[in-house]
Order: structure tokens, then C-alpha cells, then sequence
């Protein structure tokens, strides 16, 4: 569907017990973050560097901390937009059983949405770790020695260079958190997918195993994705105006229940 009035899915969400969500960079653009895949977004103009190339190179590891370092300001003066306070909403409402981002930028825990229930992906921005010791701590103080003009903070441990604490290229993702997002998707009875392209495995395949078992889907991005025809619900409408409708009308349709 290409679509649809708020009302059929609002009435989907309100009937499910476990409703799975999995969000993307779509999801922070209205806070001013640009995406990654869009014309102007971030891989127009920036390589990413990979686990390996950081490790082998210091040359590389500077050039991904030139871009982290960048970044990061922008990161941390973003706000959560109202896509990400309609879906802090449900959760403390008791109507997302579990939430799986793809983003790095922290504006989920912004919002209030509670921690037990997400899972950060990709890692977080907002904390650095050791590449040697494996010592983890917050991004300000080495984010002070790189606006300083030390091209890659070091650990204040044990000399080791430090790395934003997020999933790179080639780097692998926490299996817990694929196991425990995969069982959720098969165990779910409603999947949204928000401000996602569903591209990036393997955790574009939540989508199919919640489908495959039986739950309704909903994707909610501006972007084309390869599950599209496949989805029960799909608007194409900005997430930041959709999400709240959503939850407006979730809240009116269990009042009725």
C-alpha cells in the first residue's frame, strides 16, 4: 500500500501486545542530522573508514576521527524531534515491546524512551573506547584532545588510540543484541519500520522474519526499500508528522477499548 489513513494502523498497534520497531537515520533528519544515503547526505562526502583501515593505518585513523570529530557537534546540539517523543510516548505506555536503531546519536534516551527497551545497533556516539585495553568512557574529554589538535585521543589508561564507541565497516555488531532483536521480531504481532531504507544488514532482515511469522508490517520512510510491496502500511510521509499521529490515534482508539 502506498498510503494510508492513520486510523487502520493506529488500530493495529492499540490490538498488539508486542510491536517490534526498528528506526533509522529518517528518523533524526527533522533534528537537523543529515542521513547517509540521500542525495546531499553524508557518503556524498565522506569514506567511511573500516575497523581494519582505523587499526593498520594512522593516517586513516585520523581521517575518521577529522569526520567524527565534525560531526559530533552537530550530534550533540541536536533535540529529539516529535518522531522521537511520540515514540518515547508509546513506550512508556506500554505499547513498544521492543525498539532496534540503526542511529548513533543518543536522541532516543533524549526523548525518554526507556533503555531497557532499546537497542543501539550501531553503538552510540556518545561514549569513546580503547581500542587496546577496551576502557570505555565519555566522548567529551576526547573530543576536547581532538578539538586540542591531538588527530586521535588517546586513552588516559594506557596510551591506546580511542575510537568513538560505535559499530565501523567490518567491524561486528553485538551478537546479543541481534539475538534478542531477532526474537522479537519473530515473537511480535505488529513490525514498523521508521525512517529506515531497510538496506543495511543484517538488521534490515527483521523485517522478513516478523513478516515470515506472521506479524502486520509497517514501513514510515521517505526513501524507496526493497520491502515496499511486501508492507501492509506504508506512508511516505515526514516521520516526525506521521509517528504522532499514530500515537495520538493509538491513544483514542485503546480509550474506546
Amino acid at each position: 500500500m502506498e498510503d494510508f489513513p492513520i486510523e487502520p494502523l493506529a488500530r493495529r498497534w492499540a490490538a498488539a501486545e508486542r510491536v517490534v520497531v526498528l528506526t533509522g537515520a529518517g528518523l533524526s533528519t527533522a533534528s537537523g542530522i543529515p542521513d547517509f544515503r540521500s542525495p546531499g547526505g553524508r557518503w556524498e562526502h565522506y569514506r567511511p573508514v573500516t575497523i581494519q583501515e582505523f587499526l593498520a593505518s594512522e593516517s586513516s585513523a585520523e581521517a575518521y576521527w577529522k569526520y567524527k570529530g565534525e560531526t559530533w557537534d552537530v550530534i550533540r546540539q541536536a533535540q529529539p524531534n516529535a518522531a522521537h517523543r511520540a515514540l518515547a510516548e508509546l513506550a512508556l505506555a506500554g505499547r513498544i515491546f521492543l525498539l532496534a536503531t540503526q542511529n548513533v546519536d543518543g536522541l532516543h534516551e533524549r526523548s525518554g524512551f526507556p533503555p531497557e527497551s532499546l537497542i543501539n545497533v550501531h553503538g552510540t556516539d556518545s561514549a569513546v573506547a580503547c581500542l587496546d585495553c577496551g576502557a570505555r568512557g565519555p566522548r567529551e574529554p576526547a573530543q576536547e584532545q581532538w578539538r586540542s589538535g591531538i588527530p586521535v585521543p588517546r586513552c588516559a589508561s594506557c596510551g591506546g588510540r580511542l575510537k568513538p564507541a560505535t559499530i565501523s565497516f567490518g567491524q561486528s555488531l553485538v551478537e546479543a543484541d541481534l539475538r534478542r532483536a531477532s526474537e522479537a521480531a519473530l515473537s511480535c504481532e505488529l513490525f514498523v519500520a521508521a525512517g529506515t531504507s531497510l538496506v543495511v544488514g543484517p538488521i534490515n532482515q527483521l523485517f522478513d522474519l516478523a513478516a515470515e511469522a506472521g506479524a502486520a508490517t509497517a514501513i514510515l520512510t521517505a526513501s524507496d526499500t526493497p520491502c515496499d510491496e511486501r508492507a501492509d502500511f506504508r506512508s511516505r510521509a515526514p516521520v516526525e508528522r506521521t509517528l504522532p499521529a499514530v500515537a495520538r490515534e493509538v491513544t483514542v482508539v485503546s480509550s474506546r477499548a
